[in-house]
């Protein structure tokens, strides 16, 4: 069956099976997805990030995320997971490849605006310690010149959205807040511009299992609300399953999976096998029978 993608009456790519992406004349990616052509938001072309000739962070990893959709990427420490995450905003330079954003080359765009484009949430927040919780929400609005009234509106807008009290929490510090309360605040901050795309890397990793659920419910809901594309890099597979749409599996570098959820937990590729036996072995030892009284 082949794959049409028009727009205006116009036919802009045909694909194929067994091929999965193609391309319009003018550069911008289509997934293919069943009989849908979808558009990317993100592309990883070829890319590489090498510290030294024999050393690779990432090693020509090939990747496209559709748009509005949550990806997570699972993998060891030190497997490439936060690289790859931070060629998208250009924090990192790939050393060969190249990554697109709606079909642009990050390399050729402003830096500023590449990185003002995108919301970036990581696990210790990043908050201003001297700035209030409403500064520090509307900070890239203020950057922006976007005029104090309106800064503070939507500052107050976001805070409810991320179930924080603006009448309770907008005129406070980040020292005066729980960790949960200030994983809230860079959320709604990351949020304040609205941008297409949202970074995470690893949010939810300092906070206890019960905070944690709570942020994740939040998360959540607020993307089937706002239909952001989500790259998410976590350790917790459960985490994955729960929040995205996609999976990846890095290892050293390089790309040993891109899977759906449940198909994710189908696979029987060695690495993925080891990955799901060594975050259940709890729940399967305490389900495994125990032996009676000699």
């Amino acid at each position: 069956m082949r794959v049409f993608w028009r727009k205006g009456g116009k036919q802009y790519a045909r694909c194929e099976p067994p091929a999965s992406v193609c391309r319009t004349a003018g550069g911008r990616t289509l997934k293919c997805t069943g009989r849908r052509a979808v558009t990317a938001a993100i592309e990883f072309r070829n890319v590489s990030f090498a510290v030294s000739p024999q050393r690779f962070l990432l090693d020509d990893i090939s990747l496209t995320l559709e748009e509005g959709t949550t990806t997570a990427i699972l993998g060891r420490s030190g497997s490439g997971k936060t690289t790859l995450l931070r060629t998208v905003n250009r924090m990192l330079e790939p050393t060969s490849g190249d990554v697109f954003v709606h079909g642009q080359s990050i390399r050729n765009a402003d830096l500023i605006a590449l990185r003002r484009s995108m919301g970036y949430v990581i696990q210790e927040t990043g908050l201003f310690p001297h700035f209030t919780v409403e500064r520090n929400v509307g900070v890239v609005l203020e950057a922006q010149g976007i005029p104090r009234q309106q800064r503070t509106q939507r500052s107050q807008e976001l805070l409810s959205a991320v179930g924080l009290d603006p009448s309770e929490f907008l005129h406070r510090y980040p020292h005066q807040l729980s960790g949960g309360q200030r994983q809230r605040v860079g959320l709604a901050r990351a949020l304040a511009a609205d941008p297409a795309i949202l970074l995470m890397d690893e949010p939810f990793g300092a906070l206890d299992p019960l905070t944690r659920a709570e942020m994740q419910d939040m998360l959540r809901a607020l993307m089937a609300r706002f239909k952001k594309t989500v790259l998410f890099v976590t350790h917790d597979l459960d985490e994955a399953l729960y929040l995205a749409q996609r999976i990846v599996l890095l290892s050293q570098g390089k790309l040993i999976a891109d899977l759906e959820p449940a198909e994710f937990l189908r696979s029987r590729q060695p690495e993925i096998e080891a990955y799901i036996h060594a975050f259940h072995r709890g729940a399967q030892q305490a389900a495994a029978p125990t032996e009676g009284p000699a």
